[in-house]
């Protein structure tokens, strides 16, 4: 569960840096992946990383902050299906109506949560 938590942290870190980079290119993936099927995958993805937290957690550098994570990333996953293509939607038009220099600072969280969780996981 380490690698799957370490994979999807860094699959993390990776999204941010598209922010920071290319906020254009991150909102081209958000609403290629805005179909039913990308809607269920993200829930999923969801699932699996916060299940991998939680179980990882006795192990790591951050075992509270990463069952709070864990305990986060299912909720979310449970809530996502609820969400509907609509209301994502948006959501999306709202976070790119911000414009850019809103994208970059939410993705630098998101590369500096990826970046945190990546270094708690590892032995």
């Amino acid at each position: 569960m380490t690698y799957v938590a370490l994979g999807l942290s860094l699959f993390i870190v990776a999204l941010g840096v598209l922010g920071i980079l290319s906020p254009a290119r991150l909102l081209a993936f958000v609403r290629r992946i805005q179909t039913p099927g990308g809607l269920y995958t993200a829930a999923a993805l969801r699932l699996v990383f916060g299940v991998a937290l939680f179980l990882v957690a006795p192990e790591s550098k951050a075992p509270d902050l990463l069952r709070i994570f864990g305990v986060l990333a299912v909720l979310a996953a449970l809530l996502t299906p609820f969400v509907g293509l609509g209301r994502f939607g948006k959501v999306v038009d709202w976070w790119s109506s911000r414009g850019s220099l809103f994208i970059r600072a939410w993705s630098a969280i998101a590369f500096a949560l990826g970046l945190y969780v990546a270094w708690a996981v590892l032995p």
